[in-house]
């Protein structure tokens, strides 16, 4: 990959949508992890406004210390960086409070459904940002994850406006993110979500390596399956194949119920 001109040419495809659409910056929610950092250090480049929102729900301390050092380089670099810090922890909390009382041993789907909460906290955080001051939300979910499992929240971190890394595979990312001079705690930390107030890994999640999705999805591009593989190599492309199944719903279009020319 041609790292610099990839880097132009984001940086010159944002800021010329921007302009088309008579906007004047962007807002970029900042975790700690290495598509947010890559993602608000493209929009810095472009020279027009960038809001960093840094939104912790009990979060670990790391993602906190990772966050905080990506927004504080990035400011002393660019002048055109500015940021904000909201607490959204007691928020969620009192959301809790107001839903009825559901047991994890009876309901499976608890923990998922608040750590997606989690997400849709930010979303509408990011967009309260980007309404006040006339900025888009600039998405940070690489090719990977977007098109290929679909590891991200529907209308959380899945709800932007523009999705200037979402062709670019995790490993592309981080080529992208050592040239734009991210962080190196950054670089090498292990990707996470960070919806879970622990340290748990997207690998410990998915129970694949990005580097073996990569691999997988490029399989499943040539139209391979299953079959064609043994061994651990098996293993992974199945894992792949059962996340980009089940969440179509999040990869395609929403599906509408079109009626009849005859019954109108």
């Amino acid at each position: 990959m041609q790292t610099e001109k990839v880097i132009d040419h984001i940086v010159n495809w944002l800021k010329t949508y921007a302009t088309n659409a008579n906007i004047q910056g962007f807002v970029v929610g900042i975790s700690g992890g290495i598509d947010s950092a890559t993602t608000s250090s493209l929009c810095a480049k472009t020279g027009l406004r960038v809001l960093c929102v840094e939104m912790p729900i009990h979060q670990p301390e790391s993602h906190v210390t990772r966050a905080q050092e990506h927004i504080a380089q990035l400011k002393k670099r660019f002048a055109n960086v500015s940021d904000v810090r909201v607490d959204l922890t007691q928020t969620f909390e009192t959301f809790k409070t107001a839903l009825p009382a559901a047991e994890t041993e009876t309901n499976p789907g608890l923990e998922l459904s608040l750590a997606n909460t989690r997400a849709r906290l930010r979303m509408s955080t990011l967009y309260y940002f980007a309404g006040l001051h006339g900025y888009l939300v600039a998405g940070t979910g690489n090719k990977v994850e977007d098109f290929g499992v679909g590891f991200y929240t529907k209308y959380g971190d899945g709800g932007v406006d523009l999705s200037p890394i979402a062709d670019l595979m995790k490993s592309e990312v981080y080529a992208l993110a050592k040239e734009l001079g991210v962080p190196e705690s950054i670089q090498v930390a292990k990707p996470t979500d960070g919806l879970w107030g622990d340290d748990r890994s997207d690998e410990d999640q998915i129970g694949a390596t990005y580097d073996e999705l990569e691999w997988a999805m490029y399989q499943d591009e040539k139209g391979k399956t299953v079959d064609d593989f043994e061994g651990r190599e098996q293993k992974v492309f199945s894992i792949y194949k059962g996340f980009n199944n089940a969440n179509k719903h999040k990869m395609e279009p929403i599906p509408v119920c079109e009626i009849p020319n005859e019954l109108k």
